[in-house]
Parts: C-alpha cells; sequence; structure tokens
C-alpha cells in the first residue's frame, strides 16, 4: 500500500540516517569555504592500502570488468573462508558466503531474508540505526535492549533474553559496536546462544569493525556461535574498516547454504553483485600483507587515548574508553539546558555551525544527551577540534 502522497506505506516507519545528514551539512559548509574539521565520519582516514589498489588497477588491465556471479567471484569466497577460518577457527563453503556492496547490505540482505510481517527483532541501544530501519523496511518491529554508560555499554545476555517473545523472530549483536565502541564477551554470547537453543530464531553476528579492537580481549564470537547455534547463526563482515575501502563497497554474508541462497535472490533483483574490480581489490585486502591493519589500528589506539585524556580534562564530559572502533560516546547532558541547547542534536549543530566541528548527535543512536565523536582522523585534527570546542564552550557557558 502507498500513502496519500504515493510513497509506500513501509516508508512510514523508518527515518533516514542522520550520519548522512551530517555528512550532508559538512559537504555544504565547505563548499561554502568553511574550514570543518569532521569528527562524524565513520570511515578510516587512511588511505587504501598500496597492494590493494594494484590489484584493482591490474584487474581492470586483466578486463575483469564484466558481470560477475551475484555471490561473488570464487577467488573473493574462498579468501572470506580462508580469513575467517584463519582468524577463528570456523569453516565455511562457497555456497554460505554472499559476496554484497558493504556490510549495510549484507545486513539488509539478511533482514529482508529473515523477517516479516509481525517479527520481532531484537537489537541493543545505543546502535548504529540502519540495523533498526533494515528491520522496520523488512515490515518487522525492532525491540531495543539498552545497555548503559555505566557498564561500559557492554552487551549482556540476560536482557536481551528478558527481551524474547512468542513473536521473536530473531536477535542482532554489533561487536565491536557503532557508536560506543562496546564489546560483547564470549562469556556472554555463550549464554545468549544458550539461551535461545530450541527456540528457533536466529543470531546476527555484524562484525564490521572485527580487526579494531585495542586491547588483548578474547573476542572469537564467531566459534561461539558456530559450535552452538550453527544452523541459526548468520556472520556479516566487511571490508570497509579494516582496509580503509569504505568507497569500494565490499561486504559478505556468512550464513546456512539456504540463507545464503536467499540472500543471493533478494540481491540478483536489486544490485546483482559488487563491482568487480572492487572484488579482486578485496582478495588482494584479505590474503595479502596484514601489517597495513595493524598499522591503522595502532594509530587509532594511540589517537584513542589522547582524545579520551582531553575530554576527561573537562568535568562537563563524562566518556567511557572504547574497546574497538573509532568512536568515543561522551555523555555531554550537563551542557544541556532548557534555558540554553536543549537537546544533544541542538548541541552538535551549535559544534558545526560556531566550532565548524561535525560531530554526531546521540539522537542518532536512541541515546539523547550523547555526543559520537570519530577518531579516524589525524592527531593533529583531532587536537584542533578539541581546542575549537573548548572554545566554544568557554563562550556559549561563559
Amino acid at each position: 500500500m502507498s500513502d496519500g502522497a504515493g510513497l509506500a506505506q513501509r516508508l512510514s516507519g523508518v527515518s533516514a540516517s542522520q550520519t548522512q545528514r551530517v555528512l550532508l551539512a559538512v559537504e555544504a559548509l565547505r563548499q561554502d569555504g568553511v574550514d570543518v574539521i569532521d569528527l562524524g565520519a565513520g570511515e578510516p582516514d587512511f588511505p587504501t592500502p598500496a597492494h590493494v589498489n594494484t590489484a584493482a588497477v591490474e584487474a581492470i588491465a586483466a578486463g575483469h570488468t564484466k558481470y560477475t556471479a551475484g555471490p561473488g567471484i570464487a577467488p573473493l569466497r574462498a579468501a572470506i573462508a580462508g580469513h575467517y577460518a584463519s582468524r577463528y577457527g570456523v569453516e565455511f563453503t562457497p555456497a554460505e558466503i554472499v559476496v554484497t556492496s558493504g556490510g549495510k547490505q549484507g545486513l539488509s540482505n539478511v533482514a529482508m531474508a529473515l523477517f516479516g510481517a509481525g517479527d520481532e527483532v531484537i537489537t541493543h541501544v545505543p546502535g548504529w540505526p540502519s540495523i533498526v530501519e533494515q528491520v522496520h523496511l523488512a515490515g518487522a518491529d525492532a525491540v531495543r535492549v539498552r545497555t548503559s554508560a555505566e557498564d561500559g555499554f557492554a552487551v549482556r545476555a540476560e536482557p536481551l533474553l528478558e527481551a524474547i517473545t512468542p513473536r521473536t523472530r530473531g536477535i542482532v549483536i554489533n561487536s565491536p559496536g557503532n557508536p560506543t565502541g562496546a564489546l560483547m564477551a564470549e562469556s556472554e554470547l555463550a549464554r545468549l546462544a544458550e539461551g535461545v537453543t530450541g527456540r528457533q530464531l536466529w543470531l546476527i553476528l555484524d562484525l564490521c569493525y572485527e580487526q579494531l579492537i585495542y586491547e588483548d580481549t578474547p573476542h572469537n564470537l564467531p566459534r561461539v556461535l558456530r559450535d552452538r547455534l550453527p544452523d541459526h547463526t548468520v556472520l556479516v563482515g566487511s571490508a570497509s574498516k579494516s582496509y580503509a575501502m569504505t568507497g569500494w563497497r565490499c561486504g559478505w554474508v556468512l550464513a546456512p547454504a539456504r540463507v545464503a541462497t536467499a540472500c543471493n535472490t533478494i540481491q540478483s533483483h536489486s544490485t546483482s553483485h559488487v563491482t568487480s574490480i572492487t572484488q579482486h581489490a578485496v582478495v588482494a585486502a584479505l590474503t595479502g600483507p596484514q601489517t597495513c591493519v595493524d598499522a591503522m589500528r595502532d594509530e587509532y589506539r594511540t589517537r584513542r587515548d589522547a582524545l579520551v585524556n582531553w575530554i576527561r580534562s573537562d568535568p562537563r564530559f563524562a566518556v567511557t574508553r572504547p574497546a574497538g572502533a573509532f568512536y568515543l560516546f561522551p555523555d555531554v547532558s550537563s551542557l544541556l539546558s532548557p534555558d540554553g541547547l536543549r537537546t544533544s542534536s541542538d548541541l552538535a549543530l551549535a559544534l558545526l555551525n560556531e566550532a565548524h566541528v561535525a560531530v554526531t548527535p546521540g539522537e542518532a543512536f536512541d541515546a539523547p544527551g550523547f555526543l559520537r565523536l570519530s577518531y579516524a582522523t589525524s592527531m593533529g585534527q583531532l587536537r584542533d577540534a578539541w581546542d575549537r570546542i573548548q572554545r566554544y564552550l568557554s563562550t556559549a557557558h561563559s
């Protein structure tokens, strides 16, 4: 059905991406000549590794510019299988792997394949908003389970289990999480898997930041699920964050063959397949030297620690040190008031227009009173951004 304006009814419960709104606002200001420091972007500032670029150029020269098989070229599916076998000790066959246009399309295909009207799908918040909106686009209802700053935004099994009803069809976990950088512990995921055994629901694991974990923390979540729920586990990954390949658009779904087939069926009627050149580049990313990933992770750790220290020097901010990803998610509620900036969206807009620093308001992640700051930019830019924020606050709150 469509509404009176001619739009499909499914859009009535879906919100546009606020992170994309920030990106557009930054672009508009820069076109006007404004020097904006962007801490809102959810992408690495590093260039794509040279050997990956070389593989793409060689693919073009070799004529790999035609249609490919919908689930992805065989060498890429083999490389993805090899990545999960070597990293986590879990085995997948080519029939269980579908290459997608980014992790976002992977999650979207899974939602469309598994969920529908009358279903409930549980996820945790603060969380990546597309997970909720993809559930809505599939016609299902999203059930949000809140994590807390006091607990480091850790994702725990018991609240998720308590949210299950007879309508529950799936649970989506993002670890490390966007925007909090929090992890779900192996023990908590094991408890969750054991708690849903026999309930005939799906556990979907979003691992898009899987290689950006900063301490030596056990995080073999794929093995936890494959050992306990092999027939009801779906993994979604991406080359975007680990290899600085956001614009290349390549992710993947690993799932039981019938689910992978369904995801490919959906994709065959939308994007068909990932760009052929990108696929060859990602083979090089997954099978080539991994020192580039180590170097980026080490630099992110240094930036994280510096930014946490700066923020903690201002008692008006309360911040948890994230375990992964590349965001800080400070509580800024003490900067808000009924007589001034009332919401974190108001504060984010003021920082953009007055300090020329772009951040993402917590409302985008179902967490009013917080801001997301990306440290996927240079140390110099981070220092400058924090100085600008402090100058603005000294004026606005003087």
